[in-house]
């Protein structure tokens, strides 16, 4: 007794110091050892639990607790029964005295510990462990401790962490399952006898003046006028002790459905009650009672009473995401779905929109939260399922649904909404496509034949006129403002960005589905604001400086800075719908697009003629923006009607072409005075891109005559004039070059002009080369410093032209390759000539083996064999063992991207057909075994690695006979002659290298490498070749065994166990008379007795999943008996 005494006052002691704030870290540690060294010994729990009854130092319980969960999940099976069997008697019997008095954390880890041994001992050892829990629920005194201890043990038990064997948790599970149906009455019994008990209390209210409108709904909602009677009962106020048991009762309730399947014993009166607490959530009356009263005891109680809201909404949602479905349980969905709409129309409840918003402003947010995901889980997985019932009103549905989305709070409240919609009308067009598919494609009737006079197309032309007004400063300015548009996302996009693009979304979905009303309502929206757009000029005044826009009242100002605004969005709606004037429909909607294009083009030549973006305005730091923005838009929404424009092109080029070309040319006028480096980037480049989609989707014949664009092609070859920023530089040369490079649409060959066109392509690009073609002369040559920054900027500027005008084409036919190579022989010549001076400047370097590796990708047939061997010999010469240690070692990303780079270049060498860089194999694979992975295969970092392994993929993916030749003879007579091996030694390499990645961390390289073995199997049968059978079949399965035991890259179990059976089929035999045997042998950390029990659990399966279901067994109770093992005493003697 003394020396248990004068341990706890010691411990008391050491605990205060290590949690005092001027204990060093060194006496922490020093601390930390001791405490740890007493848990180790044998016996210590003796101490736990004299300090656990007599201490009141939180730190103190925490630790003794620590010690026993220890003592039970790690060293259980080392401890004699005798102790055992009293632990289990001490410690409940400790948690029934002290659990008023305890604080709420150690009682809860008192709980977990006692948990924890029911978790091992149930119900051999520990028969009345579940009894007791359902005890203590039954008994009044204590219901909320056995409450805490019944949702620990779903938690604990139900779904187990790992260390148990495969066999005791399915034995778990099914002593659980067994008890559902009694916890399930349980917990119903409590939930109503408290609802019960205060309902009767509850005063009843004088009948209300508003309760008959609602009635027609409500009872077409519910089928029984008892259970609208019911729903409608006011809600009971609950005293402190009620409300905490039944927060309890409902989160056992949420962590039980989160598991047990849908079945009748969820019954439909524990449905109902756990409805009746989810009327808590939309209740505002509760919460202006407790503010009004003032005591900060009722707002307490307030805040409690929107939290059971919280936790019913909880449980339904939890019955909500399970996808699968009995039939018998349907009918409980059913009266589900009927009763949360009777929330949801409580909730939206009221005739004046305002207060249906201040009324949801009331209700605690996270309350909101669940019923969106509610209404979510409803729509993706329920809808198809409930549609058909007859007596289900989805368009009243769809009706709550828009008044609950319009009068949201927040916008990440409306966003959410936004999304549920959005997967509304997925499901509908799915569903029609389906249907189309089925009987009509015949008659080829688009989709929105179907929804003519369907009940649904009322709310959908609803919900495009809400969403389009919300984009709108018009109508909602004071929400719009509070957007943020300068800070970037995760996807480069800022807050309004992304709130008018989800917006738009939905637009573009309602007018897949009804393009006609989707087009009549936003056009004349669009119309009013180009009015006042294009009514500006009347108000441009010339001032000494330039032009001044004479706008200055402040309400004027912000008037017109509100429809800019909107116009710049109506511009963008306007755009994403292009797609759906085009293709089948070109025809029926012709003169709809025809106004639109015809409108843009007018807006753009307006905006470039009076140059509202070069004009001084009253508020310039929002007017000018807006200016600017607008005339951007206006050029994007052009362009998004570019593919219309080609279509248009090749419908009428025969007839009468004088309006295309008319909207073309003026198109033109619009860009060509926006080309200038003196325009606002913005600008700038929406009007390159314009430019860009005119000379490449629409490519009409004669855009080379007009003179606005021979006014470009003159800006940009001269050399005098100022270069335009990088990015616009690119664009209008890629412009110009394809305008020459692509075939003209609807025109035979003989008539595509080449020879000309050929002429002048090559006079554009020696224009855009001539500095870099002269560096060849003094390339040699010792640079200065400025000298060498002077020439990078050329070579920078000039290669990303060239490369982005070969990339541009490698798609196109072999004639436009062609002329472009012609054009490009010269500079690719000088490109070679100056690498090596570079090769130090990776920089340099980098740029260089961009633009060859773009050149190999699209214009190796036009590049000729010799002049490509030349550059893979002279890309070979300089990258030595040194160089590239050096560019990955010790000049970091930049270094390692060129060798990567490098790399590519290979990968798309190896992968030509033919015989014509076969002799380049022997070569690059002694350059990836021998120079490059010595240099990575033992950095942790994952350079590199991932561009190697795919060229040692490349090169025996395609170049399989170069290891493997195989004759016909040899495979008529299959099974009898082995293919002959060939280059044995670099395909063993390759092999060991692929073999080694597997035991490194890196997930990514694992994944592919792991990928790249299976596609050999499935493709050239790899598994099946003698070499690999016979010295590495094995060597990785125990690879992949090791790294599954390892948890190492658990989240690839899947994809590593499907590759283990890949491998162990080829030879079922071998696998378990010899490999199995052999893997159980060598395992360390597990006795003989345990090893025979792995081994006969693994079943002889030969199908996929229960193979894999035995690997994954044998992995989880190999690991299982280890930590047994670990936690035994030392010196315990095992028979």
């Amino acid at each position: 007794q003394a020396s248990e005494e004068a341990s706890l006052r010691a411990l008391e002691s050491l605990m205060t110091e290590f949690f005092h704030n001027c204990t060093t870290n060194e006496r922490k540690r020093e601390i930390e050892e001791l405490l740890n060294n007493f848990a180790q010994q044998i016996g210590a729990w003796r101490f736990c639990l004299y300090f656990l009854s007599s201490t009141r130092n939180d730190y103190v319980m925490m630790y003794s607790l620590t010690v026993f969960e220890n003592l039970i999940n790690k060293m259980w099976l080392g401890v004699p029964s005798q102790d055992k069997m009293e632990i289990r008697s001490c410690l409940p019997k400790l948690l029934l005295a002290h659990h008023k008095t305890l604080p709420y954390f150690i009682r809860n880890k008192l709980c977990k510990v006692i948990v924890d041994i029911g978790r091992q001992d149930w119900p051999m050892f520990y028969h009345d462990f579940f009894t007791n829990i359902l005890q203590l629920i039954q008994s009044p005194v204590t219901t909320p401790l056995g409450l805490i201890m019944l949702k620990t043990t779903s938690e604990e038990l139900a779904c187990p962490r790992e260390d148990l064997s495969v066999a005791r948790k399915e034995e778990l599970r099914k002593l659980l399952l067994d008890q559902v149906q009694t916890v399930l009455g349980l917990l119903t019994g409590i939930l109503e006898s408290i609802w019960d008990k205060h309902s009767v209390t509850a005063a009843t209210p004088p009948p209300s003046p508003t309760s008959g409108e609602s009635g027609d709904l409500l009872s077409s909602l519910l089928q029984s006028p008892s259970a609208a009677k019911l729903l409608n009962q006011p809600i009971p106020i609950l005293d402190t002790e009620s409300e905490y048991i039944c927060s309890l009762a409902l989160e056992c309730l949420a962590h039980l459905f989160s598991w047990i399947p849908l079945s009748t014993s969820i019954t439909p009166s524990l449905l109902t009650t756990i409805f009746h607490f989810a009327r808590f959530g939309c209740d505002t009356r509760v919460r202006k009672m407790s503010s009004v009263n003032g005591s900060s005891q009722n707002s307490v109680l307030g805040q409690e009473r929107g939290r059971l809201g919280v936790l019913a909404m909880s449980c339904i949602n939890e019955l909500m995401s399970k996808n699968c479905v009995p039939m018998e349980f349907e009918e409980y969905l059913l009266r589900m779905f009927q009763q949360t709409f009777y929330l949801l129309q409580k909730i939206t409840k009221d005739n004046n929109a305002h207060t249906v918003k201040s009324r949801l402003e009331e209700l605690d947010e996270s309350y909101i939260e669940k019923f969106t995901d509610f209404l979510r889980l409803f729509v993706s997985v329920h809808l198809r399922r409930i549609e058909s019932y007859s007596q289900f009103p989805v368009v009243e549905f769809l009706a709550l649904l828009f008044k609950y989305t319009f009068h949201q709070p927040t916008h990440e409240g409306y966003f959410s909404c936004l999304d549920i919609w959005t997967l509304f009308l997925d499901y509908l067009t799915s569903k029609i496509k389906s249907r189309l598919a089925d009987k009509e494609a015949v008659l080829n009737r688009p989709l929105f034949c179907f929804l003519h006079g369907h009940r649904y197309e009322d709310a959908l032309v609803l919900l495009l006129t809400e969403v389009l007004n919300r984009i709108q400063f018009r109508y909602n300015q004071a929400q719009l403002e509070e957007l943020d548009d300068e800070t970037l996302d995760d996807d480069q996009q800022t807050e309004w960005q992304r709130y008018l693009r989800q917006s738009l979304e939905v637009v573009a979905k309602v007018m897949e589905l009804l393009p006609t009303h989707a087009f009549s309502t936003l056009f004349p929206v669009l119309q009013d604001n180009l009015e006042v757009y294009l009514g500006l000029q009347q108000f441009v005044v010339t001032s000494g400086t330039g032009h001044r826009l004479n706008i200055t009242a402040e309400n004027d100002c912000r008037r017109l800075h509100c429809s800019l605004r909107d116009l710049s969005s109506l511009l963008q709606a306007v755009g994403r719908l292009a797609e759906y004037f085009i293709g089948d429909v070109f025809a029926a909607r012709f003169n709809d697009a025809l106004t639109v294009v015809e409108r843009l083009v007018k807006v753009t030549l307006y905006g470039s003629q009076i140059k509202l973006y070069n004009i001084e305005t009253a508020v310039p730091s929002v007017l000018k923006p807006d200016l600017i923005d607008v005339h951007a838009q206006s050029l994007a929404a052009l362009q998004a009607y570019a593919h219309w424009l080609a279509q248009f092109y090749s419908e009428v080029h025969r007839q009468n072409p004088e309006q295309f070309i008319s909207l073309v040319s003026t198109a033109l006028e619009a860009i060509t005075p926006l080309i200038s480096s003196k325009v606002q980037e913005k600008l700038l480049l929406s009007a390159c891109h314009l430019l860009v989609s005119l000379a490449t989707t629409v490519r009409p014949v004669f855009l080379i005559s007009i003179p606005a664009v021979q006014k470009v092609f003159n800006r940009i070859t001269d050399t005098s004039a100022q270069r335009l920023p990088d990015k616009a530089q690119v664009l209008v040369c890629r412009a110009l070059s394809n305008v020459l490079l692509l075939p003209w649409p609807n025109l035979p060959e003989s008539d595509q002009q080449w020879a000309v066109r050929s002429t002048n392509h090559a006079s554009l690009i020696s224009a855009l080369t001539r500095e870099y073609r002269q560096l060849k002369s003094n390339a040699i040559l010792p640079q200065r410093k400025v000298q060498l920054e002077d020439t990078k900027v050329i070579i920078h500027q000039t290669l990303s032209v060239l490369e982005d005008i070969v990339e541009s084409i490698s798609g196109e036919s072999t004639k436009s390759r062609q002329i472009c190579y012609q054009s490009l022989q010269e500079s690719v010549q000088v490109s070679l000539a100056l690498f090596p001076a570079f090769i130090h400047q990776s920089d340099v370097t980098d740029e260089m083996l961009s633009f060859f590796l773009t050149l190999f990708q699209g214009l190796r047939v036009q590049m000729g064999v010799p002049f490509t061997e030349q550059i893979i010999q002279t890309f070979l010469n300089m990258f030595t063992r040194e160089q590239l240690a050096e560019s990955i070692l010790h000049e970091g990303s930049t270094g390692c991207r060129v060798v990567e780079k490098f790399l590519k270049i290979l990968q798309v060498v190896v992968q030509e057909p033919g015989q014509v860089f076969k002799p380049f194999l022997p070569s690059v694979i002694s350059l990836c075994m021998e120079q490059v992975y010595p240099i990575i295969a033992e950095r942790s970092s994952p350079d590199v690695k991932a561009e190697l392994f795919e060229l040692l993929f490349r090169v025996l993916h395609h170049n399989w006979r170069y290891f493997f030749k195989s004759s016909v003879l040899a495979s008529v007579q299959r099974g009898v002659a082995e293919e002959q091996m060939e280059n044995e030694a670099q395909f063993s390499a390759i092999m060991q290298a692929f073999g080694q990645s597997f035991l490194q961390p890196d997930i990514h390289l694992f994944k592919q490498n792991l990928f790249y073995l299976e596609m050999l199997n499935t493709k050239q049968k790899l598994y099946h070749k003698k070499i690999f059978r016979t010295t590495m079949l094995f060597q990785f399965v125990n690879v992949l065994l090791q790294v599954l035991v390892h948890k190492s890259h658990d989240l690839l179990q899947e994809e590593i166990g499907i590759a283990t059976y890949n491998m162990a089929s080829v030879d079922f035999d071998g696998f378990y008379s010899a490999f199995l045997p052999e893997f159980l042998a060598s395992c360390d950390g597990v006795d003989s007795n345990q090893k025979n029990v792995l081994g006969r659990n693994f079943k002889m399966d030969r199908d996929l999943p229960s193979f894999t279901q035995n690997v994954h067994r044998l992995v989880n109770d190999l690991r299982y008996y280890r930590l047994c093992n670990d936690s035994l005493p030392p010196g315990t003697v095992k028979l």
